[in-house]
Order: C-alpha cells, then structure tokens, then sequence
C-alpha cells in the first residue's frame, strides 16, 4: 500500500534532482500526481530535468525547478519559501544533493568543504529549514535523506565522503527519533542506503553502465518498495552485492570496535582470511 504522503496533490521537493536518483525519484514522485520541485545547480540541467519530470507527470501534478546551493542555508531558505509560495507547503522532502569530487586525509580543504557542504550540510539545512513547517502542516509527510554504505562501513579512499555520509546516517537517525516523539507530528524520516548505481556521480568517464550496477530507476523502485514497507534504513542491493554480503561487512565493522581489532581491518592483511571467512557464513 503507497504511504499515505505519496498522494495526487502532495507535495514534493528533491534536492540533486537534475540527475540520477534525484530526477529517478521526482520522476515517479510526478507519475504519481504529486506537484515536485527539483532544486539543483546548472541551469540548463534543471530545465532539461524539469522538462523530463513534466513529461512523465499525472494529469494536474506541477513542476517546478530551482537552482540551489544546498549548502547555502540562506539559498535553502530561498527553497522552501518558493515551494511555499507556489504549492503551498511540502510533504515530501528528499535531502539527495551529493559531490563526490575525492579527498584525500591531507588533500585540499578545499574538497573536504565542499563534501561536507553538500552532502551533510545540505541535509542538515534542508531538514531545519523545511521539516518544521511540515510537522505544522499536520499531514501526512516523509523526509528521506540520501546515505551510503561508505557511511556505514567508512572504506579507505575518500575520508571526507565517509565522514559527510556516516554523519547523514547518525543525524537521520535522530531526526526519526525526534520525529516520532514530537505531539502531532505526522512524519517518518528514513535514510536511503544505495548501493552501486550508475549516475552522473558514479560514471566517472564512464558511458556504459557496469554489470554490477543498477540503475536510478531500480534503485528508486526499491526505495518505494521499501517506503511503503515503512522500513528506516533502506538498504539496496545491486547486481553484485547481495543484502546478506551487505550484512556481512557492516557487521565486520562494528566488529572492529567490539572486539577491539584495528580500524578498518577489513582491509588489513592479519584479518583477510577471517573476513573472508566471516563474510560466507549465513546471518
């Protein structure tokens, strides 16, 4: 059964909706009446997007697109007033904007600012800008924020992408707790886990999608899937990696702290065989 939020004539705002997940999302979001709002930056990738979402769009459901600098909060707010002013008010926020341009642990601050700008912050601005008018609003609503595994199983390689997801895991994670235990709050926040999808962040050159990979679109049927399941943590597999491998490895990690191995022994020559080992048993 659809959530309740996913209605004709509700209101949805997707940030990083240019492209990949994000325009996969407002796609379904439009074929399923709701009026979307896709917040971005390129002009010319906007109007492109908002064309493509229009196109798809149920009888009487609007677009509408706005170029935003989510780590601006002075821009979210920008935002949301929009929204405010043309539909009325949102129901439906999906915190998706992300970079992922590599950092390095001593590599240009520059980079790590940037990370953390947009894949953090921008979570953070969009959920203290919009969610409290939307608790005010007393209809059903949802706020999914856009994680990553690397959030959750932090692998060497790019720090700062690590730290901005697995700081989108924990503030997710309070949001809903804050959520359920606010009177009168109509709201459910859950975190979007994807796995290996290949989008404009992902291609890297590439023009050819991966075997491994899925696409925005299997990624966002499964986050439907799963949203009307009413599951928090939605963790999606791909053409790789099953859930049960998945599970394997963040239970690895946590590990590492419980029985006090070093960090990141995953990949630390003394543990491979163990891991290897542990990631083939059954959970």
């Amino acid at each position: 059964m659809p959530h309740s939020a996913l209605q004709p004539g509700s209101v949805a705002v997707v940030t990083g909706g240019a492209s990949g997940i994000g325009l996969a999302a407002a796609v379904r979001f439009a074929q399923l009446g709701l009026h979307v709002c896709i917040a971005d930056l390129g002009a010319d990738r906007l109007a492109r997007a908002a064309s493509e979402v229009a196109g798809s769009a149920a009888a009487g459901a609007e677009v509408m697109s706005l170029e935003t600098d989510v780590s601006s909060i002075e821009q979210v707010r920008h935002l949301e007033a929009a929204v405010r002013e043309r539909f009325g008010g949102t129901d439906v926020l999906m915190n998706n904007a992300g970079v992922q341009p590599g950092t390095g642990m001593f590599g240009p601050a520059a980079n790590w600012e940037k990370v953390l700008g947009v894949n953090l912050w921008g979570v953070i601005h969009g959920t203290q800008v919009f969610v409290p008018a939307m608790i005010e609003r007393k209809r059903p609503g949802l706020v999914i924020n856009t994680g990553s595994k690397q959030g959750i199983t932090t692998p060497p390689g790019d720090p700062a992408y690590n730290v901005a997801k697995a700081g989108v895991k924990a503030f997710t994670e309070a949001l809903q707790h804050e959520l359920r235990n606010t009177a009168g709050a109509s709201l459910s926040a859950h975190l979007l886990i994807p796995g290996f999808v290949f989008t404009e962040l992902t291609a890297r050159g590439r023009a050819e999608k991966p075997a491994g990979a899925w696409t925005a679109d299997q990624t966002v049927d499964f986050m439907f899937e799963r949203l009307d399941a009413g599951d928090f943590y939605i963790l999606c597999p791909d053409n790789d990696v099953p859930r049960s491998l998945d599970e394997r490895r963040i239970l690895w990690a946590a590990g590492d702290l419980v029985e006090n191995r070093p960090p990141l022994s995953r990949w630390h020559p003394d543990y491979a065989k163990a891991f290897e080992a542990f990631s083939k048993q059954e959970n």
